[in-house]
């Protein structure tokens, strides 16, 4: 029973998973800026998009790991540009 349990476990831990990143030039340090839409808070940042993919896996992992079990991911929608006359 154990080693079902233990086999449980490691595929729950290697699940893939697939999230949504905002990514954004910060305008002061020319860094990019990635926030993980569904996971409120997760955010990460690095010169180049080839780093930021690398920072933001390590950050949804982090977040993964402190999250309370049976926490709800938000449901990604969409995006929508706004034309505002200002």
């Amino acid at each position: 029973m154990a080693g079902d349990e233990e086999r449980a476990g490691k595929e729950l831990r290697e699940a893939r998973r697939t999230f949504t990143l905002v990514v954004e030039r910060d305008p002061e340090s020319g860094w990019l800026v990635g926030e993980v839409v569904e996971l409120p808070g997760c955010y990460t940042q690095a010169a180049d998009l080839p780093a930021l993919e690398r920072n933001v896996q390590e950050a949804i992992r982090a977040y993964l790991r402190t999250a309370e079990p049976g926490e709800p991911i938000s449901e990604f929608v969409g995006t929508w540009r706004v034309e505002v006359v200002a």
